[in-house]
């Protein structure tokens, strides 16, 4: 029998100035940042993310959410700093490919609720886009490689299997699968054009995983929203609990302007709007209405 995720408690957000250390390409139009800023480091859990500002400027005024990629260690272990991936979309993401080694911005997080707890089952971990970000914190503490936030959330007990089902349009758009090369993590990887891996769509190879001896006990996903809505309609199907994290844009991010509102059913009949950047943003995929 396998234990069913639970969601621990999140620190409570801070507004800092952090200092760029480095970022480097990924793939195609997509690069890593890491951010000098222990305070958040430390706390922060898989699948929270945080709100990036650079000083300053007015265009764009607000700041952008990015989700955590990883949280880089000093020569004792503690948190330092924190890794984000990003594509170059806009205003801001374009500026971003220029900040250089010394340079500050402003950030505050963390922000959300993360992912739960995975329980004792397989664990399978789908990405589409981008939406790999979330998955190297979540894929190293469901190894048990790595412990994050303050009170050092421990599991009790890990995935008997976990696996990332990577899609992306090309070749050119997978973006860290060597960051992926971890003891104990099977990489599957899927390209619309067939340029790498599976020819086909990722939702593929979760229906190829669930439709084998070890299916998934629980389903993590992120990424655009067409993908993670089929996603969720393959879990309930299968019966297998499915936790989605929305890539809702966001304004404010502590839940103030209600611009990353998402559907949310209360019952079979009804539904009400929930704020992504404090109620999410991750849902159960059950109780999301596309």
């Amino acid at each position: 029998m396998t234990s069913t995720p639970e969601f621990s408690d999140c620190a409570t957000p801070q507004y800092l100035s952090a200092t760029v250390v480095e970022q480097e390409p990924m793939a195609q139009d997509t690069y890593r940042l890491r951010l000098e800023c222990p305070q958040i480091a430390k706390n922060i859990l898989p699948g929270q993310f945080f709100m990036v500002r650079e000083p300053e400027v007015n265009d764009p005024l607000l700041g952008r959410p990015f989700a955590l990629y990883d949280t880089c260690l000093d020569e004792t272990g503690q948190p330092t700093g924190l890794d984000f991936g990003y594509v170059v979309v806009g205003k801001l993401t374009a500026r971003m490919t220029h900040w250089q080694p010394g340079d500050q911005v402003e950030i505050w997080g963390p922000l959300g609720n993360g992912f739960p707890m995975p329980g004792s089952g397989a664990l399978a971990m789908v990405a589409g886009g981008i939406g790999q970000t979330p998955f190297l914190a979540t894929a190293r503490e469901a190894l048990g490689l790595r412990e994050y936030g303050q009170s050092q959330r421990i599991l009790n007990e890990f995935p008997e299997k976990v696996s990332l089902l990577y899609g992306a349009r090309s070749k050119a758009y997978l973006a860290g699968l060597n960051d992926f090369k971890l003891t104990g993590l099977d990489v599957e990887v899927a390209t619309d054009d067939g340029t790498f891996g599976h020819h086909g769509y990722v939702t593929d190879l979760l229906q190829q995983q669930i439709d084998s001896s070890t299916p998934p006990a629980t389903i993590f996903c992120c990424g655009p929203e067409p993908m993670m809505e089929a996603v969720g309609k393959i879990a309930i199907k299968a019966g297998i609990p499915c936790w989605l994290s929305l890539e809702t844009p966001m304004a404010c991010g502590f839940g103030a302007c209600f611009s990353c509102v998402a559907k949310v059913r209360i019952n079979d009949e009804e539904w009400d709007y929930r704020r992504t950047c404090v109620e999410g943003p991750v849902f159960k995929a059950e109780s999301l209405v596309f």
